[in-house]
């Protein structure tokens, strides 16, 4: 788990969102989570069932964002729960033999707190300003030089001006929405991502 997390931006189109997360695909990623924030569960496991076949003929692991109910039913290879979505050992238990990642804000002792419930990786942020959740609370760098071992992940107004100084820091895993689905060169953005963890 080193490299770029891709993670789905708040698209309605299924069609729309299959050919951008494809482009994703193709130029390689770590991991890919699914989320979406605006559709109601039956059109989230809709969304979430035409790309986890998607990323799996990329041998990408595919994560589902807040569900385990829809991690299950599309076959994912884990989930990720954050502070509000549900107890991480009853996940762990429900998801046996796969990726488990939590949102841990900006507090080592969540954090702590989630590997000790079985979590695979760690993720801290908003790192930086955020266009997808404005109000949220920010992660100083200095969690990243943690050794806690399991990945850590930097989440929140990542693009690639900042994203070097996060890998300088210690972070494994960039999770990255709105600087790679809104660039005009989809693949390239990704690939050049790919790039920092040469």
């Amino acid at each position: 788990m080193r490299g770029l997390y891709a993670i789905t931006p708040d698209t309605a189109d299924t069609a729309t969102l299959a050919r951008k997360v494809e482009q994703v695909l193709k130029a390689g990623v770590a991991m890919l989570q699914y989320r979406n924030k605006m559709l109601s569960k039956d059109q989230r496991l809709l969304q979430a069932k035409e790309l986890a076949p998607l990323a799996r003929g990329y041998g990408v692991p595919f994560i589902v964002n807040d569900d385990v109910d829809v991690a299950l039913a599309v076959g994912a290879n884990g989930a990720h729960l954050g502070g509000e979505d549900g107890d991480l050992a009853a996940a762990r238990s429900r998801l046996p033999g796969r990726i488990l990642g939590a949102s841990c804000y900006d507090s080592l002792a969540k954090a702590q707190a989630a590997i000790r419930a079985g979590a695979n990786y760690v993720a801290f942020g908003s790192v930086f300003p955020s266009p997808t959740k404005p109000g949220a609370v920010r992660a100083p760098l200095t969690l990243f030089g943690n050794e806690l071992g399991v990945p850590l992940c930097a989440i929140g107004g990542i693009t690639l001006e900042n994203a070097p100084a996060l890998v300088a820091a210690g972070a494994s895993l960039l999770a990255v929405i709105s600087d790679l689905f809104e660039a005009p060169d989809i693949a390239g953005r990704a690939a050049a991502y790919r790039q920092l963890f040469r």
